[in-house]
């Protein structure tokens, strides 16, 4: 039974740690596309 449960715990840490690095990344996604909307909104002024 222990270890059963250890083995889920690494298993929930590893999901953690994945969507930790895939949210990091959605993040700097979004932030280069407003930067790139606001150069083109600065473009046309």
């Amino acid at each position: 039974m222990k270890k059963i449960v250890t083995l889920i715990g690494m298993i929930a840490f590893a999901f953690g740690l994945t969507a930790c690095n895939t949210m990091k990344g959605m993040g700097q996604d979004i932030e280069r596309g407003g930067e790139k909307v606001q150069g083109a909104a600065d473009k046309n002024k």
